[in-house]
């Protein structure tokens, strides 16, 4: 099963990045950002995910010398996934220039624990960003990319709105994918709360990633302080002090975000061609796209009903395959490494000889189920990392087999979703679960932690590629009937 992935979480916090006050009052000419009212500290906030403890933010801003400022911020991300612990830290600073126009100079980016440890040191340089990546055990690598976009706005765009009193739109960089993405905040009126036993009126503002798609709410009081940010109704980031933000327990995730059954799926659900109904409560109209695989049907109450088919799939189309997306399916990235030299070489031995797409697309989900070490202690966030582990979840298991079919010329996505099991308290639930699809002449999934060549009526899609539109269905999701 997979396991939570902390970085679309950080991004959509870091563009409500706290900070703490410099000496002296700035000049008029600097950027809003150090002009904004916020507290004298550094702020700490524990994250929430079904108001059971998984982690916590820390977030500071600094003055440099040089007419330069920075901001910092560390992520901890701790928890059990199938009772193994999971325990992640990121770390980021970033680096800008001071003036109004507020250029983004560089910035450091430190992972560890759970997921692979890696850092990338970034410059922007005239026309460039040159990005420095080192592993262990691996060479360090040089990248150039786009020139850098983002600017001293998504530093804190939440306290620059409010300063400026509209909307602040620009690009962030994600250290995901090394890209630069829009995204919008904006002022969204005031409510007033009890905190601290007293009714304080409190400002809010929303921000919204292209990337991640999922509102984003911050709440601040008029000195600045932010006392929460919400990611849905059941993810929530909440300020605390330093010492209680950093007291964590290993909270149970697998469980706790399951969606369980009135009753177990039929023995149809189990084949191919294979098929079910599920009568399902909490999924927005978003979600409900028609595929091949699965149909949606609106029913009374805001209930809808998904039939979940499993179809035989038929051969024949040669590969390299076009990809229906552009290319956008062929593509290496830094976590789908699919023009690394290791996995180059390994999907074209698989794939040798093979007649067509479907048959080279079996072969390596074949070759992926077979070779990797079923371990929900042992995660990485790159393929390459999977394929010299040789171990991992679904996460691991998909990942490297989306870089082997991308290489061997097989368009090829991860798909986010659920998958029905019944684990040793024998529960009937869907729980949260990554596999494989792949372009064979028409979309096919695949399963490579369970070696299906067509996924079962089992899998529930809800979105691709660690699609952020899921987190807020945790704990909202409801099957209420099965047919």
């Amino acid at each position: 099963m997979t396991r939570p992935r902390p970085a679309p979480l950080a991004l959509s916090l870091l563009l409500v990045c706290t900070a703490a006050a410099h000496a002296g009052k700035p000049a008029a000419a600097v950027h809003d950002v150090l002009r904004a009212p916020r507290p004298k500290a550094p702020e700490f906030f524990g994250l929430y995910l079904l108001d059971k403890k998984v982690g916590y933010l820390s977030t500071a801003l600094e003055r440099l010398p040089g007419g330069r400022f920075q901001t910092e911020s560390t992520l901890v991300f701790l928890a059990t996934v199938g009772g193994r612990r999971s325990e992640r830290r990121h770390r980021e600073v970033r680096t800008y220039e001071a003036t109004r126009r507020g250029k983004l100079l560089g910035f450091r980016f430190e992972q560890r624990g759970d997921g692979g440890e890696q850092t990338l040191e970034g410059e922007c340089l005239p026309g460039t960003l040159q990005v420095k990546r080192a592993r262990p055990g691996v060479e360090e690598e040089t990248l150039r990319l786009p020139a850098c976009t983002e600017t001293a706005d998504q530093a804190d765009a939440v306290r620059v709105a409010l300063f400026r009193k509209r909307a602040v739109v620009g690009e962030a960089l994600d250290f995901t994918d090394l890209k630069a993405w829009k995204a919008r905040s904006a002022p969204a009126g005031e409510q007033v709360r009890t905190v601290g036993g007293v009714k304080t009126r409190l400002r809010r503002v929303t921000t919204l990633s292209e990337k991640e798609n999922v509102p984003v709410e911050a709440s601040l009081t008029a000195e600045g302080e932010v006392l929460e940010v919400s990611f849905g109704a059941n993810f929530v980031a909440r300020a605390e002090p330093e010492e209680t933000a950093k007291t964590l327990e290993a909270s149970e995730v697998f469980t706790l975000t399951r969606v369980t059954l009135p009753a177990p799926l039929p023995v149809a659900a189990h084949r191919v061609p294979g098929e079910v109904t599920l009568e399902v409560e909490g999924l927005p109209r978003e979600f409900h796209v028609d595929t091949a695989r699965q149909a949606y049907r609106a029913l009374p109450g805001g209930r809808v009903a998904v039939t979940l088919r499993a179809p035989e799939v038929k051969g024949g189309v040669p590969f390299p395959a076009a990809d229906p997306e552009k290319g956008k399916n062929l593509e290496a990235t830094l976590a789908v490494e699919s023009s690394a030299p290791a996995i180059r070489a390994l999907a074209a031995k698989l794939v040798k000889g093979k007649p067509d797409a479907w048959a080279a697309a079996r072969a390596i989900n074949a070759w992926v189920y077979a070779s990797l070490e079923k371990n929900y202690g042992a995660s990485s966030d790159r393929a390459t990392d999977v394929l010299a582990s040789l171990t991992g979840d679904c996460t691991e298991h998909s990942l490297l087999a989306v870089a082997l079919l991308r290489a061997a010329g097989i368009p090829a996505r991860r798909v986010d979703g659920l998958l029905y099991l019944r684990q040793e308290d024998g529960v009937p639930a869907l729980y949260w679960h990554e596999w494989t699809e792949a372009w064979v002449g028409g979309w096919v999934q695949m399963d490579p932690t369970f070696n299906e060549e067509v996924a079962h009526a089992t899998h529930l899609a809800l979105g691709y590629e660690g699609d952020a539109r899921i987190t807020p269905l945790l704990g909202t999701l409801k099957v209420v009937g099965i047919r």
